[in-house]
C-alpha cells in the first residue's frame, strides 16, 4: 500500500467513523428527549392518582 492508498482509506474510515458518531449523537438526542417526555408523563400520572386518592380519603 503505498501513501496515497493509505491516505484515502485513512480519511474514508475517519468519514465513516464520523458520520456513524453524528447518528450516535442524534439518537442519544432523541433518547433524552424520549426519556423526559416519560418522565412527565409518570409525574402527570402520579399528580391524578394522588388527587384521586384524596378525593377518596375525604368521601
Amino acid at each position: 500500500m503505498n501513501l496515497q492508498e493509505f491516505e484515502s482509506q485513512y480519511r474514508n474510515n475517519m468519514d465513516e467513523a464520523l458520520n456513524e458518531l453524528q447518528t450516535a449523537i442524534l439518537l442519544l438526542a432523541q433518547v433524552q428527549n424520549t426519556i423526559s417526555l416519560l418522565g412527565s408523563y409518570v409525574q402527570s400520572l402520579s399528580q391524578t392518582v394522588e388527587e384521586y386518592i384524596n378525593t377518596q380519603n375525604l368521601e
